[in-house]
């Protein structure tokens, strides 16, 4: 595995958790990212700066970042730095950023087969396959983060989020969602359990729906994977779990 340093300037309690949260998931991969502290004895390998911290001019001048990608993030973008995010920060944008420049290219063989006669192709390219996206409803901002992290993980990077069951069928009637990851304690009437409902026995049916709930029945234990009932999962989600669940899409 390799292990990259991340030195964080700034940022309140709440983006801090949140990053720490994905630095923890990276782990789980072959490229895993490391909050950066002098205690390491070696150099950090990229700094993120919150502008809005006292500090934040003072560390992106210092000598010591001279040469280091900087990640800049606040209201106005420092044309300095080698990238500028604007708040409200989407950690998984910024990790997949980083990926670009620290994972390892993956091992291709190439032959060379030169043929003249078929030298020249003129077909048009093969379509793409169409990028999935997913719907995470939940009241809870900190849980919406975690998910949309194990999405990532499985290659899931397209995701809208509501927190409450009307705006989560709201985005369902606009929008085509290849699996929803719905919190059955949504606010609302009948909350998650009304919106399941309609999500599964509806024309807004989506293909994949799992639940999570502080407590399971023994009816749901039991449940199949993906067949026409939703999975149903115990909080505090498996992390194991819900990424086998979602890589199956």
């Amino acid at each position: 595995m390799q292990r990259v340093f991340v030195k964080v300037v700034g940022f309140s309690d709440v983006e801090r958790h949140a990053l720490n949260t994905l630095f923890r998931l990276s782990e789980e991969r072959e490229t895993g990212y490391a909050l950066w502290t002098p205690d390491w004895g070696i150099d950090a390998q990229i700094t993120l700066i919150d502008s809005e911290s006292h500090e934040a001019l003072v560390e992106f001048e210092s000598p010591s970042n001279e040469g280091m990608k900087t990640v800049w993030v606040g209201a106005q973008p420092n044309p300095q730095a080698w990238r500028s995010f604007s708040r409200p920060i989407d950690w998984p944008a910024v990790i997949s950023l980083m990926d670009q420049v620290f994972m390892p290219p993956p091992d291709i063989a190439v032959e060379l087969d030169f043929d003249f006669e078929d030298a020249q192709d003129t077909r048009p390219p093969e379509p793409g396959e169409p990028v999935k996206r997913a719907l995470i409803a939940n009241a809870d901002r900190a849980e919406r983060l975690y998910i949309r992290a194990r999405m990532s993980l499985a290659d899931l990077t397209q995701a809208d989020e509501a927190e409450t069951a009307a705006d989560a069928l709201e985005l369902a009637r606009n929008n085509r969602y290849e699996v929803a990851v719905i919190d059955y304690g949504l606010p609302g009437a009948k909350g998650g359990y009304e919106l399941v409902r309609q999500l599964t026995r509806t024309e807004q049916r989506i293909p994949h729906v799992i639940v999570t709930k502080d407590k399971l029945s023994t009816a749901e234990k039991v449940g199949g994977l993906f067949g026409r009932e939703p999975v149903v999962l115990e909080k505090p989600v498996h992390p194991l779990k819900l990424t086998a669940l979602l890589s199956r899409v």
